[in-house]
């Protein structure tokens, strides 16, 4: 069993190495975990955490819009959606609404979803 420094040592080491692809696929991953954290954090009327957890998601989403490659069409697109989430996510911090915040899991998972796809579809590519 992995002690708690292990596993810090792990995810690091799995940071360190990952592909800007696999990066992505981590940051989609967290940020659908913050939000299932806020959403049990409003059930458990601990609004602290909740906002924590909201913010966080918050800054994920913030990092997709300042690397979005604006030469590419549909990276506009890209960030449509990207402040449509920021937008859900200010609402359901300032209400503390879980019904806000799975609207936003939703997305998220299909964006990850998606990427995931497209990582699937890249590789194929690359070994064919």
């Amino acid at each position: 069993m992995m002690t708690q420094n292990q596993y810090a040592q792990y995810n690091t080491s799995r940071i360190l190495t990952a592909s800007p692809a696999e990066l992505t696929l981590m940051l989609y991953e967290g940020a659908i975990k913050f939000c299932n954290i806020a959403i049990i954090a409003i059930e458990h009327k601990d609004m602290e955490k909740a906002h924590v957890n909201i913010v966080k998601a918050e800054n994920i989403i913030e990092e997709f819009r300042s690397t979005l490659d604006r030469s590419i069409k549909v990276s506009e697109d890209f960030d449509r959606v990207y402040v449509y989430l920021l937008d859900r996510l200010f609402t359901a911090n300032v209400e503390k609404n879980t019904e806000v915040l799975e609207e936003v899991v939703v997305h998220l998972r299909s964006m990850r979803d998606t990427w995931k796809q497209v990582m699937e579809q890249n590789k194929v590519k690359k070994h064919a």
